[in-house]
């Protein structure tokens, strides 16, 4: 069960950090990560990564797929964190 923090606290890191560079690339008009790559990091488990820098940054608010796909994201990695904790206090 510890993998399994370990990767989502990872892949949040990960989305904070893409959806920054991604930013600073539109900023600067330089190569872009692509939105399929940024949604993909949000859906692997790095939707609280996402969504907190979507709005530190004020990046891809505006898109539809990103305003509703990051927090349904969000959602469901939510209940999934919190089954596991409860699972592992359960099992104790």
């Amino acid at each position: 069960m510890l993998v399994f923090f370990f990767y989502i606290i990872v892949m949040n890191v990960v989305a904070f950090h893409m959806y920054r560079i991604d930013k600073q690339h539109a900023e600067r008009g330089e190569y872009r990560i692509s939105e399929a790559a940024l949604l993909a990091v949000s859906f692997l488990g790095g939707a609280l990564g996402a969504f907190c820098a979507m709005h530190e940054y004020r990046h891809k608010t505006l898109h539809t797929s990103f305003a509703v796909g990051v927090p349904l994201a969000l959602l469901v990695q939510t209940v999934l964190v919190v089954w596991a904790m409860v699972y592992c206090l359960i099992t104790l």
